[in-house]
């Protein structure tokens, strides 16, 4: 059976009283910025992630296009707040995001994938009201630090777990692809392990692990900054051990360690270790980062922009981050849109690290979208207004998740 979401009911958001709606709020007369969205649509491409790409449609002729994090559920949610986004006027950004977190707060709208629906309509919206207003999508965060934004190549081997075909890897990606910044995963099969689920690691593991940074920090050495992803497997002993034994090599940053849930659990494995701490990818919205950031508990804030809430809410995260002198590196597992759209906040920030690039093993990754968007371990942060890229419609529908439909052009 189909259902349509967009017929959802829900009491408390028919008769909330912080109705933020253009009619509720009494906004009249628009002149040259009477414009209404007509349509809200997705259709999910089958990349090394199930990319779920939103677009928004005008009356004026003119459609922005955004991406929301992967994940079931998303454009069913997607399609429950187009009611709420038909007839708005989407220059209005930031009233439109809040409109429909409180709209949508029965079904969740404080974390989890009902922010990440709305994370991909808020970049839909800033890339429509770029095009709108004829300017790149920086320019509406407050402009620009970089003309272009570092990414950091997530790399994998088929034997994850040897440290030697990691190093090789990592020299390969280096000399070969151009970039300068790289990550690994930790959270590999050791052979030592007694039991999976109680987190703990043997000391046997710990060695295997910081083997694996031994051999990729000793062959790139200067040539490159290496992160390494743990995946949130370990527990806060076994995380503070691990991030000792690796504390004499060259590591930019340990990334999520521990689970997510316990942010004193997260602080007491920061504190406890000189090995940069990451984490972020699994928090919501610049409150659950803001305690993160407050509390000490991370070094390195690593929000992922289509999951977090888009691009304004990772833009107030990096500006708490910025009052206590934490720098940002973007979490991405996204397509080019999701891509450029981090590459646009980063370009408007001051303590922007890097941008991670997550498919260099997809070889039509970049085929999605018309222009170039990484070249030799960069992202060019794009003039053109909106985003700054339009989506390869042939590309698109090549790619198209089983059962998926293409949406309409603009």
């Amino acid at each position: 059976m189909t259902r349509d979401y967009g017929t959802l009911r829900d009491p408390n958001a028919e008769y909330t009283m912080r109705d933020l709606s253009e009619e509720a709020m009494g906004l009249g007369s628009r002149g040259p910025r009477d414009v209404e969205i007509t349509d809200v649509q997705t259709t999910m491409v089958d990349g090394n992630f199930p990319w779920t790409l939103v677009r928004v449609y005008t009356d004026a002729g003119v459609a922005g296009t955004g991406e929301a994090y992967w994940g079931a559920g998303v454009p069913e949610l997607v399609e429950r707040m187009r009611p709420f986004l038909v007839g708005e006027n989407p220059l209005d950004i930031d009233r439109l995001y809040e409109h429909l977190v409180q709209k949508m707060s029965g079904e969740g709208s404080v974390e989890g994938v009902t922010v990440t629906a709305i994370s991909g309509v808020e970049i839909a919206l800033h890339d429509l009201a770029g095009k709108l207003l004829g300017v790149p999508a920086y320019q509406l965060l407050g402009g620009k630090y970089r003309d272009e934004v570092r990414a950091y190549c997530d790399c994998h081997t088929e034997e994850g777990a040897d440290p030697v075909a990691c190093a090789d890897e990592a020299e390969r990606v280096v000399e070969q692809l151009g970039y300068d910044a790289l990550k690994f995963d930790l959270d590999v099969p050791t052979g030592h392990e007694l039991d999976r689920a109680n987190r703990h690691l043997r000391p046997g593991e710990i060695r295997h692990k910081a083997e694996i940074v031994e051999a990729v920090t000793e062959r790139v050495r200067d040539r490159a900054d290496v992160a390494f992803d743990c995946h949130w497997s370990f527990s806060g002993d076994s995380a503070r051990r691990l991030a000792a034994a690796i504390e004499e090599y060259d590591v930019w940053w340990l990334e999520d360690p521990v689970p997510p849930e316990n942010i004193e659990v997260q602080r007491r494995v920061t504190e406890g270790t000189t090995t940069p701490i990451a984490a972020g990818e699994n928090r919501y919205r610049v409150t659950e980062h803001r305690r993160l950031i407050e509390d000490g508990a991370v070094d390195i804030v690593a929000p992922d922009l289509p999951k977090v809430g888009g691009m304004r809410e990772t833009r107030k995260i990096a500006d708490v981050a910025n009052q206590f002198y934490v720098p940002v590196a973007m979490h991405n597992v996204s397509s080019p849109v999701g891509t450029v759209a981090s590459a646009h906040v980063a370009a408007a920030i001051p303590n922007a690290l890097a941008v991670e690039f997550h498919s260099y093993e997809l070889d039509w990754w970049g085929d999605l979208v018309e222009q170039s968007v990484i070249a030799d371990g960069r992202i060019a942060v794009p003039d053109r207004p909106g985003l700054g890229v339009e989506l390869d419609m042939d590309a698109v529908a090549e790619h198209l998740a089983d059962g998926e439909t293409l949406f309409d052009e603009a």
